[in-house]
């Protein structure tokens, strides 16, 4: 069996791998609260506990405050609170799996944008030929709500825009710009939550111990192990295997919600998958040919 601190590549890949399954397994236990609680609600929730839970991982009490350029923070919070909001009322509507693949338009398409190469036209035939192939035509009964694809689109748009805010220089570190982020978000969508009413049963410990635990598995616990994964791996390693999160959504959607997909969808996922990562890999490659030069 091999010694993973002997190889910090192999280790970084498994954090890597151990972070996506962690954020796509509280993708299921969101759709399960999303039974008993108000999306709102589970929203800003999530956002709350993951803020207050990083602010003592990463140590917030250290920022100097007066360096922090709080227009970069804003825009920042805004777009993660909406991609959380949309995604979870996407779920609430169609598989997991689904709502992943076209949230996932989102980066994808901030990376063709910023892509030149000759290969471009083919990654953007595959995801446009995976997102074809995500609708199932031929069977009625398993017909997409367009209301969920609209939410899933919606949640890749501010994706998109939460990557780009997330390159502006925030005038703090960038563990510190996600928790700073994630309060903004929170403090945009609780009066949204509190206005359409939030159960005080949710405060009771035996449900808050759900709301930590999503907390947890979307935020502390991915965003620490990408932290530590990111000093061993290069870009285009990171960006390959962030590419499996739709199947591993997927995966988890069938594992602990019993979603079943038609074959043509798990094939619409492969393919924005293919895509994807060869975008990765030839945005990468174009990176280093400019560095050369």
């Amino acid at each position: 069996m091999p010694n993973l601190n002997n190889r910090p590549h192999l280790l970084a890949l498994v954090l890597l791998l151990i972070a996506m399954i962690s954020m796509q397994s509280s993708g299921a236990l969101a759709k399960i609260l999303i039974d008993q609680f108000p999306i709102m609600t589970i929203s800003a929730l999530r956002l709350l506990l993951g803020s207050l839970i990083l602010a003592v991982i990463f140590k917030i009490w250290q920022i100097h405050f007066k360096d922090v350029r709080w227009k970069a923070i804003i825009s920042y919070g805004m777009a993660l609170a909406g991609m959380n909001a949309l995604f979870y009322l996407s779920i609430d509507r169609i598989p997991l799996g689904i709502a992943v693949a076209f949230e996932f338009i989102g980066p994808l398409s901030v990376a063709l944008f910023h892509a030149r190469q000759k290969y471009d036209f083919i990654w953007v035939g595959l995801a446009i030929l995976g997102l074809a192939l995500l609708f199932p035509f031929a069977q009625a009964d398993q017909s997409l709500d367009p209301l969920g694809i609209a939410f899933a689109l919606g949640a890749g748009a501010c994706w998109a825009l939460y990557i780009m805010a997330g390159q502006r220089p925030s005038g703090v570190s960038g563990n510190h710009t996600v928790c700073l982020g994630m309060f903004v978000g929170m403090l945009c969508l609780m009066p949204i939550a509190l206005f359409l009413g939030m159960p005080a049963h949710v405060f009771e410990p035996s449900n808050l111990i759900y709301f930590i635990a999503l907390a947890v598995l979307a935020s502390a616990l991915p965003f620490t192990l990408e932290m530590i994964a990111l000093r061993n791996l290069s870009a285009l390693s990171f960006g390959t295997l962030m590419s499996l999160e739709p199947a591993i959504a997927a995966l988890s959607g069938f594992v602990f919600l019993h979603e079943q997909l038609l074959w043509t969808q798990w094939l619409a996922l492969a393919v924005i998958i293919s895509a994807s990562m060869g975008c990765t890999f030839t945005a990468q490659q174009a990176k280093n040919t400019i560095n050369k030069n």
